[in-house]
């Protein structure tokens, strides 16, 4: 088996600046997206000081007999602070936060950790489904039967965050492991490719298109044929027996 992988983001059709930042490890150890927010480029901010932190806290401590949950819960919790510091330097970005998630393989067993509403998905054959939950209202909402499916793809505070790293209340960090199987393809994206693309939309550039960079480019193309109306960022894992990256 080979593990293959891809990345790419795009502005989208509406936003001026692109507020999303992602990670892909050369060597496939780990994939990082963020998807910031807050006024005056703190989400730009906030999303590459995630990512950057991450990425300098995992390739640290790779080595460590640090367990994967572990290293991933620390790695989250530094970039955290970091952002927190900044805010603390830079009272305009005050407001600044981004979602994360962390996909991390040890020993070719991939872990997950997140915060926010960029998601986790698992492609197995022509089933899609959604690995990391979403810290939304909207999200809580659904499971407590507040608000049902069909109205939540619609409803004003679909987007507002109850997690996102650049808070001093974020609440505890959960790491998880995941199973997957020859021919699995894993997505990490930002909402801008939620909110444009159904799930069998996706499912559909995921199974039609095996090329990871053709396929990462192919979606963000849909989602802004769609509209694109926010940033758009993807990065696809496969697990594959035979391949072209």
């Amino acid at each position: 088996m080979k593990r293959l992988f891809a990345g790419a983001t795009d502005t989208g059709c509406v936003r001026s600046a692109n507020q999303d930042s992602y990670y892909i490890d050369p060597e496939g150890r780990f994939f990082v997206v963020a998807d910031g927010m807050g006024g005056h480029a703190g989400g730009e901010v906030a999303s590459q000081i995630a990512v950057d932190s991450i990425r300098a806290c995992l390739e640290a401590l790779w080595d460590d007999e640090t367990t994967p949950q572990q290293l991933m819960q620390d790695a989250i919790s530094k970039a955290n602070q970091a952002i927190i510091n900044d805010q603390a330097d830079h009272p305009v970005r005050s407001d600044m936060g981004t979602t994360i998630v962390i996909l991390l393989f040890r020993d070719e067993q991939p872990w997950y950790c997140h915060i926010g509403d960029s998601r986790l998905y698992r492609l197995r054959g022509p089933k899609l489904e959604q690995i990391s939950d979403d810290h939304t209202w909207i999200a809580r909402a659904i499971q407590t039967g507040v608000v049902n499916p069909e109205d939540a793809k619609s409803h004003p505070w679909r987007h507002m965050l109850l997690q996102c790293l650049g808070r001093e209340d974020v609440k505890s960090i959960s790491a998880r492991e995941i199973e997957w199987q020859p021919g699995d393809r894993f997505l990490i994206c930002s909402d801008g490719l939620t909110e444009e693309l159904t799930d069998d939309r996706i499912a559909h550039h995921l199974k039609s298109i095996r090329n990871c960079q053709q396929a990462a480019q192919a979606l963000i193309e849909s989602a802004k044929l769609r509209g694109g109306r926010d940033n758009i960022t993807v990065v696809i894992v496969s697990n594959e027996l035979n391949a072209n990256s």
